[in-house]
């Protein structure tokens, strides 16, 4: 058991001197070695970035320096890519030995500041722009467009949503024809909400250049910082402030055909292969804030004192606490397993079995920290509504709170496709084993 004494909920368990059958030794180093880099290079300074509403680029450099970065693509790594680039370790531990509890424990201290936004200015383009042109770009494109991505020299950004289709992602507008002697894509339309989009070089982008509905939505490398045809505007949103969201729009940009990420027409499939990794990042990350937020009331009315005794004393005080401590370690156990399910299924099996309960995990997780950040905020009083003094942290972290109930598919749809696809998969294995439709 530790033999220090740890605020309440400030941990998860496994750190805490409790037993956990998923953590091996190279998981508890590796937690030791991110705890001291992201406390040095992030957590410290992280409020007070998050007011100036950018983070220092030595900052990303020094990220860089240590492939620090590297461990947001999900499990296992490209080792091979990886290798031949001279990335053949990230603060000691193996590429080759990452897997998705290695994941797991990176997504949860860099969200230790409690914050969105400072962790997404570094993570969101690497973890969710790279992967499809990693998983299913040409030899050809991952050559060219790899190696700078892969080393920190260029950032790379996810660019879906558009202003009239969010979660709707069958709906998308922003088109793309072929140039007369076809060897270009021509690009018009409009994207939003685009994390990172300010900074990125490259976008692995959602385009439309076939019909309407999901068949008709192809994937393409597309240009932006520096490509003529792009303007790209900063969006001031109610919370992440430091995570650059972006208003782009494309006037007929020209693009190569071979910035096509795998097969024409197939990109809606490539999206929602992508969603899976992003929805659990999102849902790990929101539970770390989720455990800021309380533990930090809880530390505070410890010492708080109201009606003559310390706020702590007050049973309806300790009921509030307990409640959402209940939503908060149950919330944890789910990303956990999570976690360790996909150190066991193949990527295939993980994308079918796992999707919808990945959405549904990415939904109560916004739940969790809505409940969470809503206790601390009562409990700091007007403290927790001040923005600046004893309670800024949790003012602040409030306003994230639609940053994690909104994008990668808001919460709503999220509950709804996680029953469909749940239901999807029993009648497609009812079907196999010829017993057709199960009738109660």
């Amino acid at each position: 058991m530790t033999s220090q004494p740890v605020v309440p909920f400030s941990d998860p368990p496994y750190l805490c001197g409790l037993p956990s059958p998923i953590y091996k030794e190279t998981h508890l180093k590796w937690q030791k070695a991110c705890r001291e880099f992201i406390t040095k290079n992030l957590t410290e300074n992280a409020l007070e970035w998050d007011k100036e509403k950018t983070l220092p680029g030595s900052v990303w450099d020094e990220f860089v320096k240590v492939n620090m970065l590297i461990p947001n693509l999900p499990a296992p790594l490209p080792v091979e890519r990886l290798k031949s680039l001279g990335i053949n370790d990230i603060l000691g531990l193996k590429v080759e030995d990452f897997d998705a509890i290695h994941g797991l424990i990176y997504a949860d201290e860099m969200a230790r500041n409690g914050l969105g936004g400072p962790s997404a200015s570094l993570t969101t383009g690497i973890a969710f722009g790279v992967p499809p042109i990693l998983k299913f770009g040409s030899k050809e494109l991952q050559d060219r467009l790899l190696p700078d991505l892969l080393l920190g020299k260029k950032r790379a950004c996810i660019a879906i949503t558009e202003p009239d289709a969010g979660s709707d992602v069958a709906n998308i507008t922003t088109e793309g024809k072929k140039s007369k002697d076809g060897k270009y894509w021509i690009i018009t339309g409009t994207k939003k909400w685009i994390t990172n989009g300010i900074w990125a070089h490259i976008s692995a982008m959602a385009v439309r250049t076939g019909g309407k509905g999901p068949g008709g939505i192809s994937m393409i490398a597309v240009p932006l910082l520096g490509q003529e045809g792009v303007e790209m505007r900063r969006m001031t949103v109610g919370g992440l402030a430091t995570s650059g969201t972006t208003f782009i729009e494309l006037d007929e940009v020209k693009v190569p055909v071979e910035n096509t990420i795998g097969q024409e027409g197939a990109g809606m499939k490539y999206i929602m292969t992508n969603f899976n990794h992003e929805r659990l990042s999102i849902a790990i990350g929101a539970t770390r804030q989720s455990r800021v937020a309380l533990s930090t009331a809880l530390e505070y009315v410890m010492k708080r004192e109201a009606f003559g005794k310390p706020l702590i004393d007050q049973p309806v005080i300790r009921n509030r606490l307990a409640r959402c401590g209940a939503m908060l370690e149950s919330q944890w156990a789910w990303v956990e397993q999570f976690s360790y399910q996909m150190t066991k299924l193949d990527k295939a099996t993980a994308d079918t079995e796992l999707g919808g309960l990945t959405a549904l995990c990415k939904a109560q997780a916004g739940i969790v920290v809505n409940e969470c950040a809503q206790c601390a905020i009562l409990l700091f009083g007007g403290n927790g509504y001040t923005a600046s003094g004893q309670g800024e942290l949790i003012e602040r972290l409030y306003r994230d709170v639609p940053g994690v109930r909104i994008p990668g598919g808001s919460e709503d749809v999220m509950l709804d496709l996680a029953v469909r696809q749940l239901v999807k998969n029993y009648q497609r294995k009812t079907k196999e084993l010829g017993k057709g439709s199960s009738k109660l």
